[in-house]
């Protein structure tokens, strides 16, 4: 099958959805969008650019990670180590090459498992995301204890993030805006940063055809 359907998988805490794109044989990439409110703004991008891979013959699955989409565990009852565990727990029951493809601060999820790849669009670490946080809670109009832009997050969440950092990338790619090293970069605008969410079909088919031509170097 290679049309978009929906799947489950277990971990610890229960059971969470997951869609599949593309083919189930061969180099399987799951993807992660970044936490909180950044993965609405860029759910949509990120569906395009799996539709694009699998369009060349790549498969990929894009969890519900605790705590985010249909998933039944609260952000308020969340930890980092969760959101690991549950990662972990999906790669481990693939018995093909997994390759992690990741935006912002989805890179801070993949450390404990089992990949023969990392591939980050702008990675984040840990406190860079707090500092995000804080600033769209203090622009808040209708401020909330402990809500961070209608997420519900713990002090114990917030400090697991404070020192959170992105495992090492195999491949790391940016947008020419951002100055800080990579391997790559491509024409586009941060959509993580708009206030709806959007994609951009040109830069989703450009980062497809990054992450297929690095599979390919992989010997995926």
């Amino acid at each position: 099958m290679t049309g978009p359907r929906f799947d489950r998988y277990d971990w610890a805490g229960g059971r969470e959805t997951m869609l599949r794109f593309g083919p189930d044989a061969g180099p399987l990439v799951v993807a992660v969008l970044p936490l909180f409110e950044e993965a609405n703004r860029t759910r949509a991008f990120l569906v395009a650019m799996l539709r694009a891979l699998a369009g060349r013959g790549i498969g990929s699955i894009l969890p519900d990670l605790p705590g985010t989409g249909e998933s039944v565990v609260e952000t308020r009852d969340l930890r980092l180590a969760d959101l690991r565990q549950a990662f972990a727990a999906l790669v481990g029951t693939l018995d093909v090459p997994v390759y992690a493809v990741t935006i912002r601060s989805g890179a801070l999820v993949d450390c404990n498992a089992s990949l023969a790849g990392r591939w980050r669009l702008a990675p984040q670490a840990g406190d860079d995301l707090l500092r995000d946080l804080k600033r769209i809670r203090a622009a808040s109009t209708m401020p909330d204890e402990g809500a961070y832009a209608g997420n519900s997050l713990t002090e114990a969440l917030l400090a697991d993030l404070r020192d959170a950092v992105p495992y090492d990338a195999s491949r790391t790619v940016r947008l020419e805006s951002d100055p800080r090293s990579a391997d790559a970069r491509y024409p586009g605008a941060p959509l993580w940063r708009r206030s709806e969410p959007g994609t951009d079909a040109a830069l989703a088919q450009a980062l497809a055809a990054d992450v297929a031509g690095w599979i390919a170097t992989c010997g995926g």
